[in-house]
């Protein structure tokens, strides 16, 4: 079924005095049951195709989305922003998502660098704005270093998690993200068979899984 056409709602969100303002992009679903604060990337900002076409696809499952921009990202840097600074942008987008839409449950997550660091900000902040957070691709290890030691902070967040991983994900070996959720009473694991990183899978329409899969989760909170 062919997406419907949505119109972006664009804007900036002030960081810091250091860091200065990002952009933002939200796609709001006339239908919305939910927003999603979606995070980019580490190689790729919020413009990037698999952005624009998830974003597109969750909106017609009835959940809107509010893209950005990390400050490097913004700022033409390739270098990414240390986790302080990334977690405080996804602070700021957060409240600005919950300002702007006020009454609509909230979730925050993002592709993978993007999930990694709003995983940061749920473990560190009391999280009373968000009723959950959805990964697309949790980046648990760099690519042929497999280890765990980047989800030892998972365990402090009290919210539901959603980790939507490919078994070829090069940066996240199937058994041992298996593993690490099982160990997270808040975790819900879904397999997309045949992924890597990038959510490519032969001619599997992979984007539309994703939104659907995160659609049926949130109607299960």
């Amino acid at each position: 079924m062919a997406s419907r056409a949505y119109t972006p709602v664009t804007g900036t969100v002030v960081i810091s005095p250091g860091a200065g303002a990002v952009s933002v992009r939200a796609i709001i679903p006339p239908d919305m049951i939910a927003l999603l604060v979606l995070g980019h990337g580490a190689g790729a900002g919020m413009l990037h195709s698999f952005m624009e076409s998830l974003a597109q696809a969750l909106a017609d499952q009835g959940i809107g989305t509010v893209r950005y921009n990390f400050p490097y990202m913004e700022q033409g840097r390739k270098l990414p922003d240390k986790a302080p600074l990334a977690t405080e942008t996804v602070a700021r987008v957060v409240d600005y998502a919950h300002k702007q839409y006020p009454g609509v449950p909230l979730l925050a997550g993002g592709k993978s660098f993007g999930g990694r660091m709003t995983s940061h900000y749920a473990a560190a902040a009391s999280g009373e704005l968000l009723r959950g957070i959805v990964f697309y691709g949790f980046p648990l290890h760099p690519a042929k270093k497999p280890d765990t030691s980047r989800a030892d902070h998972l365990p402090a967040i009290t919210l539901p998690m959603l980790f939507l991983q490919g078994t070829r994900d090069a940066l996240a070996e199937w058994p041992l993200i298996e593993a690490v959720c099982k160990t997270l009473p808040t975790a819900t694991l879904v397999k997309i068979d045949g992924a890597d990183h990038s959510f490519a899978a032969g001619k599997k329409d992979v984007i539309s899984i994703l939104a659907a899969e995160t659609r049926q989760w949130f109607d299960g909170l």
